[in-house]
C-alpha cells in the first residue's frame, strides 16, 4: 500500500480529536479549578474539614478527565464519551458543594432576582479564562467566590451537555475504532480486488493482441 493511501486509511481510523485547550468548557472548568483551590484556602478549615479535599478533588477530575477524554478521542470516541462524561458529574458535584456552602451559612445562592445576578450572569458568559478571573481572587468574599463557582458550574455542564450530543451522534454514525478499522480493511480488500480485476484485463487483452500479431505473421509467411 502506497505512503499516502496508508496516511489517508489512518486518518479514518484516528480520529482528528479536539483541541481541548480551545474548549470554552476546559478554559473555564481551569479558571474554575484554580478558584475552587484559593475559595477552600481562604474560607474553609485548612485541617478537620473533608470539604476542601472533596471541592478541590472534583474540580481537578473536572479539567483533568476533560483533558483526557479529548486526548482519548483521537482514538476512541465512546472513551472520549465515558471521561467527559465522567468531568460533567465531578462538576455536578462541585456545583452542589458550593451551593452547600452557601445554604448552610445562610447566604443567599443568587437567582433572576438578585440584584447582582445579571452582572455576575454577563462576566462568566464571555469570559473563560484563567487569566479573566485570577486578579479577583483575593478580592471578591466567599458569597461572591461561590456564586460565581456554582454559575460556571453550570455554564460548563450546559456547554459539555452540548458538546457530548454532537460526540454520541458522530459515534452512532461512525462507530467505534474496531469499527473503522473494519471499513478500512474492507474499503482496502476492495480496492484491491479492483486492481486486480483491471490486471487481469490487460493481461488478457495483451495475451489478445500476441495472438492476433502471431496471426497475422504466419499469413505473411504463407504468401
Amino acid at each position: 500500500m502506497s505512503k499516502e493511501r496508508h496516511t489517508r486509511d489512518s486518518e479514518r481510523v484516528l480520529l482528528e480529536g479536539a483541541n481541548w485547550k480551545e474548549l470554552r468548557f476546559y478554559q473555564k472548568s481551569e479558571a474554575l479549578y484554580q478558584m475552587t483551590f484559593v475559595f477552600c484556602e481562604r474560607f474553609l478549615p485548612k485541617h478537620g474539614d473533608r470539604t476542601v479535599d472533596q471541592m478541590v478533588q472534583a474540580a481537578r477530575s473536572g479539567k483533568q478527565n476533560i483533558i483526557e477524554g479529548s486526548e482519548d478521542g483521537k482514538t476512541s470516541t465512546e472513551m472520549e464519551l465515558k471521561l467527559l462524561n465522567v468531568a460533567r458529574s465531578s462538576i455536578h458535584e462541585l456545583r452542589e458543594d458550593f451551593k452547600d456552602y452557601l445554604l448552610s451559612r445562610r447566604l443567599p445562592l443568587w437567582d433572576k432576582e438578585h440584584p447582582r445576578y445579571a452582572k455576575m450572569r454577563d462576566f462568566t458568559k464571555v469570559h473563560n479564562r484563567l487569566t479573566d478571573y485570577e486578579p479577583y481572587f483575593v478580592r471578591w468574599g466567599d458569597e461572591e467566590m461561590a456564586n460565581i463557582g456554582y454559575t460556571l458550574c453550570c455554564q460548563i455542564d450546559v456547554m459539555m451537555n452540548g458538546y457530548l450530543v454532537t460526540l454520541e451522534e458522530r459515534f452512532r454514525k461512525e462507530g467505534g475504532m474496531k469499527e473503522r478499522m473494519y471499513r478500512v480493511r474492507t474499503g482496502y480488500r476492495v480496492e484491491q480486488d479492483r486492481k486486480m480485476r483491471e490486471m487481469e484485463a490487460t493481461i488478457k487483452w495483451q495475451e489478445e493482441r500476441i495472438r492476433q500479431l502471431e496471426e497475422e505473421l504466419r499469413r505473411m509467411r504463407e504468401d
